[in-house]
């Protein structure tokens, strides 16, 4: 099997990795970082949504060998100790989550979103997160929590 190198949450980690293996693997199965969810294994959820070089990518459509040399982002990276990330914390204060197990795809996707719009409009975070399905909440409140979590990074 391939030994492949990448950063993982800052931390530079090593791994043997079969060709086949995708990205949701190793970070669920190989290490231990089960924010990243799998929801449907067709790519049509979002739920296992990080971020690659800084961009959201769903981890179920990338082998891990194409991971090497990268710097991957999962949602354990947000926190800090017990004080949440800007937009976890407004997806907590709008009620952006029902059961959670969209939420981290959500948030990955969201920061995703105002890196390259500080202030989206609604119209623009529905589309945006077009490729995240969430089961349970209608997304009205996710996109309250998006444009809140937006305006509270942006100071």
């Amino acid at each position: 099997m391939p030994s492949i190198t990448l950063t993982i949450n800052g931390r530079q980690t090593t791994a043997e990795v079969a060709p086949e293996r995708l990205l949701v693997e190793l970070i669920r199965e190989d290490l231990g970082l089960t924010g990243t969810h799998v929801g449907c294994d067709t790519s049509q959820c979002g739920a296992c949504v990080v971020h690659v070089d800084g961009k959201s990518v769903k981890a179920c459509t990338m082998l891990a060998v194409e991971a090497a040399g990268r710097e991957v982002t999962t949602i354990e990276a947000l926190a800090q100790g017990a004080a949440l990330h800007p937009m976890q914390a407004a997806f907590r204060e709008c009620h952006g989550l029902q059961c959670g197990f969209c939420t981290p795809g959500m948030i990955m996707s969201a920061l995703d979103l105002v890196q390259h719009n500080a202030t989206p409009s609604e119209p623009e975070i529905r589309e945006w997160l077009e490729g995240n399905i969430c089961r349970c909440t209608g997304y009205h409140n996710i996109v309250k929590a998006v444009s809140l979590g937006a305006k509270t990074m942006r100071g």
